[in-house]
């Protein structure tokens, strides 16, 4: 499905969501399919996984270097008007699963999220936000898993009563938690 009509069909079940798909919103308007790219310095879209066991009591985390965290996986839609298609092609990049279940096929969860700046292949990149685009995958846990190099450093299932021993990003941690509430519910 087109970002845009996942943003405008999106319902927000609580008050930041609302307040972000409002932005989201605002964006599309101002800035067009420029928020499909990084060139577009202040804001673009991303998608992010969160990737279950079939249990839904482990997730399945990425250690990014960039942010010296566990941290679920996603990046840049680089063009891509489907969220759930970007989401997808991280997930299997960063942790090397050839084989993902899609839990839900829309968007999940609605989030902005601040970028500080910072180095990326010896390149400055200035602060911005990511409108990001949250979607729930699964995935097998005997699957082998691969270290996406350059990006993460380890790649691994954490038991989701344990988040709080290897996210660092105290920030991301709400984010976290509401989206692994929102996946048990289903």
């Amino acid at each position: 499905m087109d970002y845009r009509e996942e943003i405008e069909s999106f319902l927000p079940l609580c008050e930041q969501e609302k307040t972000d798909r409002e932005v989201m919103l605002e964006c599309c308007r101002l800035f067009g399919d420029r928020i499909l790219e990084r060139s577009c310095r202040l804001a673009h879209l991303t998608a992010s996984s969160m990737i279950f066991n079939r249990e839904r009591t482990k997730v399945l985390m990425a250690y990014h270097n960039i942010y010296d965290s566990w941290a679920w996986t996603g990046g840049h839609s680089d063009g891509e008007r489907d969220g759930l298609k970007t989401a997808v092609k991280e997930a299997m990049e960063e942790t090397g699963i050839r084989t993902v279940r899609v839990i839900r096929e829309q968007v999940s969860a609605l989030d902005i999220l601040e970028v500080k700046r910072h180095r990326k292949r010896g390149c400055f990149v200035g602060a911005h936000l990511h409108l990001n685009l949250t979607y729930f995958l699964e995935a097998d846990e005997e699957e082998p898993l691969h270290v996406c190099q350059g990006e993460n450093s380890r790649v691994g299932w954490i038991p989701v009563s344990e988040l709080e021993k290897y996210v660092t990003e105290a920030h991301m941690l709400p984010v976290y938690r509401r989206v692994i509430e929102r996946a048990r519910a289903l």
